[in-house]
């Protein structure tokens, strides 16, 4: 732990940590709908905005500047996913960026195929390939989610296997913190003879990718969910990118990542995805990026799980509170969902916000299936996710708003 910088060092970082509610400094729990970024982020956007606004390859300085600018990005990222630069995507968003590959992938399929998702994920890892096979008259096949928030092992089985085209699985649980077995799903796709698209949007924030070592085919993240601005990644196997069939204009780039790009991008936001890794990698000391990445990731792996515990065992103290999700002691992410009997979700989020300057999200975050198949209504689940900058204190004092609201719940239906 003490390679790494301690999280007060860290919360120094990031301007809006100091927002007041009451008496109260905000807490931000609302981490895994979309973290807060340090000062270093938003200085790189400025910059580049200031000094280096230009449209791509052009001879004059500021459009060097910005294909520099890129290159350099691409690297970054490359280094933090552990994936070829040329296989670097840069999109508006994740769900953008996943419609426009499905698209372009169904293509290479045929009606005797069908394609794999699961109930466990975010609707952005779904839609785009229940969309697409419906282009193309493929099957989908839905993997079901267990009560306790883990993948049905007897589906994966019938449905993971000669014949399937593709497997779209999300690396963890953007609702519930679950971490999937990604080695081993990846080699039951490999084996199959299918493609596999990983969703590493919630799972990147909090352990750190390898996409060489996985044998992923796709893997898509979001900056803004690793202290970066709002923008969507894609790491891919350079040879894939040039083998598909992409909507495309044609005299854009032709060649792998560029021809997955489609129209001018958030130059600004490409500078300060590079910006987050480096602020991510600074964070430690090591002879490289990966190194510093390392030392920092397993470090607030660490801090992260001992708050997700503190946070479960008190929030499980308190009566009415239904917890869901694996336990602490599993691989999981520290990210925790409940319920409070009798409380709407919202108003649960509502309160902790204005008498407790807590804030945490609410509803189903778009991974509608795993509310269904908990039987929750509209208002879902309450959400609190861990990010590097969470305190012990705001810990207790979340679980201390809960408790407080549950028994003023308790008092009024005596």
């Amino acid at each position: 732990m003490e390679k790494t910088a301690g999280v007060f060092e860290i919360r120094n970082a990031f301007p809006a940590l100091r927002r007041q509610v009451g008496e109260y400094v905000a807490a931000y729990f609302d981490g895994p709908g979309g973290t807060q970024i340090p000062r270093a982020v938003s200085d790189a956007m400025v910059d580049y905005l200031h000094n280096h606004n230009a449209n791509t390859h052009w001879e004059y300085p500021s459009s060097r500047e910005t294909d520099q600018i890129i290159t350099e990005s691409r690297r970054k990222v490359a280094t933090f996913l552990n994936a070829d630069p040329s296989g670097v995507v840069f999109s508006a968003n994740m769900t953008t960026l996943t419609f426009h590959l499905a698209r372009a992938l169904v293509k290479r399929f045929n009606e005797r195929t069908w394609i794999v998702v699961t109930d466990l994920d975010h609707q952005a890892n779904v839609a785009p390939w229940v969309h697409g096979a419906r282009e193309r008259g493929i099957q989908v096949a839905r993997v079901r989610m267990t009560p306790d928030g883990q993948l049905n092992q007897g589906d994966l089985s019938d449905f993971v296997k000669p014949g399937a085209s593709l497997l779209a699985v999300g690396a963890a649980s953007n609702a519930l913190g679950t971490m999937n077995d990604l080695p081993r799903l990846v080699e039951m796709a490999a084996k199959a003879g299918s493609l596999t698209f990983v969703d590493a949007v919630h799972s990147a924030p909090h352990a750190l990718t390898d996409f060489k070592h996985l044998g992923c085919d796709f893997l898509a993240c979001s900056p803004y969910k690793f202290y970066g601005p709002h923008a969507g990644v894609l790491a891919a196997r350079p040879e894939l990118i040039d083998e598909l069939d992409v909507a495309r204009l044609d005299p854009a780039p032709n060649q792998a990542p560029e021809r997955l790009e489609t129209g001018t991008l958030s130059h600004e936001a490409i500078a300060g995805t590079a910006a987050s890794i480096h602020f991510l990698a600074g964070c430690s000391k090591g002879e490289t990026l990966r190194d510093q990445l390392a030392t920092t990731f397993n470090s607030l792996h660490a801090r992260g799980q001992d708050l997700l515990e503190e946070m479960w065992i008190g929030l499980e103290s308190i009566p009415g509170v239904t917890l869901f999700g694996p336990p602490p002691d599993r691989h999981r992410t520290p990210t925790l969902a409940f319920t409070l009997d009798g409380v709407p979700s919202s108003v649960v989020a509502s309160t902790l916000s204005a008498r407790y300057g807590v804030f945490v999200s609410h509803g189903d975050f778009y991974a509608s299936r795993v509310t269904e198949t908990l039987g929750l209504g509209e208002e879902g689940l309450v959400r609190a996710g861990c990010a590097c900058y969470t305190t012990r204190e705001e810990v207790e004092r979340l679980v201390s708003g809960v408790s407080e609201i549950a028994h003023e719940s308790r008092s009024k239906s005596r």
